[in-house]
């Protein structure tokens, strides 16, 4: 019997009309499937959303090697998307990135933190929306969303502090169940990228986002606007940057091994992405851990990559070695 070369492109369906943090998927499908054609794999696109038989049936009559899992968002929430590996888990096929257990773990927010905490890995404080009363009134925090990713539903107007009636009334009608409140750090700002392999994770280079021409009043954060729309002001003027200043080079080194710490926490496979923000006082503080991030072009995960002198069919070869190391 001849070798399967197949492998299954995994994606969520797009809505009827998508935004572009959906559509990224489609620029990730076809870079993809070019990596494994170089790797002399035979890849097919394959939809994924709730209707798990026909998924099912699909998968097991395509029957292929192993399955290259972006499926990010199913019906358009990021907190559904562990339901893919999990049937590929029940299906017994292997596939990339980051298990059914993990997305479920790091894509509560709220849930995540507490595991940090276990593993004496530092990360801003937290509260439930039942909790406005224990705010400090001279720091600020910022409202979140629980279980979504690609800082959907964050912007500058999510920033705030106790006396701010706006949006303390905004938070007493919206559901405990759907959104968090974080305590805002001000300061640095970090995307760290780490690429597994067959042997062990590696951090790839650091990178810093910067913030360029804000004014003082101007909250420093990565939000929706940020990442997603082009012709606004938070777009054009942030930017990301490889070159860390000289004088945080040992600095560099704790973060790396900060974010190995993670890895190992949460039995991290594949691909991951730390945000990390740095107070004024050099304290790092871990925002959000990401599994299977955005993989494009354009993205920092492949930024990340490139700057460490990996070829796109390199980090493909790292990342579906991990994938058989289940």
């Amino acid at each position: 019997m001849a070798e399967n070369k197949t492998v299954v492109v995994l994606y969520g369906k797009l809505s009827e009309n998508p935004k572009p943090d959906e559509l990224d998927v489609l620029e990730e499908i076809s870079i993809v499937k070019k990596g494994l054609i170089s790797l002399a794999y035979e890849p097919i696109e394959l939809e994924f959303d709730l209707n798990l038989e026909k998924v099912k049936d699909k998968l097991n009559e395509i029957h292929p090697y192993f399955v290259f899992n972006l499926v990010e968002m199913i019906e358009n929430r990021g907190e559904l998307h562990y339901i893919a590996p999990a049937l590929l888990e029940y299906l017994n096929i292997p596939y990339s990135g980051a298990s059914s257990e993990y997305l479920v773990l790091t894509t509560n927010k709220a849930l995540a933190k507490q595991i940090l905490k276990t593993h004496d890995i530092n990360t801003a404080e937290w509260f439930s929306l039942n909790e406005i009363d224990r705010l400090d009134v001279n720091k600020k925090y910022i409202l979140k969303p629980l279980k979504e990713d690609g800082s959907l539903g964050i912007d500058e107007d999510s920033v705030f502090n106790k006396v701010d009636e706006r949006i303390i009334e905004k938070i007493k009608n919206l559901n405990p169940s759907n959104f968090f409140i974080e305590e805002f750090i001000e300061g640095r700002e970090f995307n760290i990228s780490l690429l597994g392999g067959k042997d062990f994770p590696e951090v790839l280079p650091l990178a810093e986002i910067k913030f360029n021409n804000y004014p003082v009043e101007k909250p420093k954060i990565m939000g929706y606007t940020a990442k997603w729309d082009e012709h606004s002001f938070e777009y054009k003027n942030t930017n990301r940057t490889f070159d860390i200043d000289k004088i945080y080079m040992g600095f560099e080194e704790d973060l790396k091994n900060l974010c190995i710490k993670c890895w190992n926490a949460f039995n991290s496979k594949g691909y991951i992405r730390i945000d990390i923000r740095v107070s004024a006082n050099n304290i790092p503080f871990i925002i959000e851990i990401n599994g299977n991030p955005c993989i494009s072009s354009s993205g920092g995960f492949y930024a990340a990559a490139k700057k460490a002198g990996y070829s796109f069919k390199a980090v493909l070869e790292r990342i579906i070695a991990d994938a058989f190391k289940r």
